[in-house]
């Protein structure tokens, strides 16, 4: 009695060190992507594994590989599309080429009236009348968008934003101080040339809340603690937002020095 009981837990023991194994290996999935409309094999969608943040794009004919583990999650996304969140299972790796399915969206497009300014042709007139954006803005070579903030960057206002990393109720402070995890993410996006392309075309900022693993009011938090205007918020792409707060943690981790 006493050996069946050590083979049954030898057995057991062997069996869960084989499923822990089998969920930390590393595999390459294959797959396609269709229109659940029409059917049709869907070209340069953007699959991203949102646990090892890396990206790749279906071809032509609508497949693509990813590196995955068991119990991560694909992230699907492709402009007028709804996005796409798949957990990765064991038998997901195991049978092979799933397809997934995107679903079109539909938008009720409501009239909108335009009101131009009413402009007088004196120029000391007019120019009162065209709202200003403060924000300052630069440009980086070899990206197509207009322009990225720099911020304020004076002692004060850094001064104001790091001042408020040290209260422990500030959620900029529990992410950058306590969550590093988030920031090796935001490292790995802004390594991945997919991610990034992804993101420059981007203004929405879900793709950014889903990879990163934080709220979209918490994002725009981030960026007021690190003295970027409204404007700059409002208007910029997901990349550009990537790139202020990666900057604004850079200040922070030389400020702690």
């Amino acid at each position: 009695m006493a050996f069946t009981k050590i083979i049954c837990y030898l057995f057991l023991l062997t069996l869960s060190y084989n499923l822990v194994s089998a969920q930390d290996r590393t595999s390459l999935l294959k797959g396609k992507i269709k229109n659940d409309s029409t059917d049709e094999y869907m070209s340069s969608v953007h699959v991203l594994n949102l646990n090892s943040v890396e990206g790749v794009i279906s071809d032509s004919e609508g497949n693509f590989e990813i590196a995955v583990k068991a119990k991560d999650t694909l992230y699907f996304s492709y402009l007028g599309f709804k996005p796409l969140k798949v957990p990765v299972s064991n038998d997901m790796i195991k049978l092979g080429i799933p397809i997934f399915r995107l679903t079109q969206l539909s938008f009720a497009l409501e009239e909108v009236i335009v009101r131009p300014y009413s402009l007088t042709g004196f120029l000391d007139i007019d120019i009162k009348k065209v709202p200003l954006n403060p924000a300052g803005r630069f440009t980086i070579p070899g990206l197509p968008q207009s322009g990225y903030e720099a911020g304020n960057r004076n002692k004060s206002s850094i001064s104001k934003a790091i001042g408020s990393l040290f209260n422990p109720a500030d959620f900029l402070y529990n992410l950058f101080g306590k969550n590093p995890k988030q920031m090796r993410k935001l490292k790995k996006m802004r390594e991945d040339d997919e991610i990034k392309n992804l993101l420059a075309t981007k203004f929405d900022r879900e793709v950014l809340v889903q990879l990163i693993g934080v709220k979209r009011v918490n994002l725009e938090e981030i960026l007021r603690n690190c003295n970027y205007s409204n404007a700059f918020i409002g208007e910029a792409n997901d990349l550009q937002i990537l790139e202020a707060i990666s900057g604004c943690y850079e200040e922070f981790k030389i400020l702690q020095l």
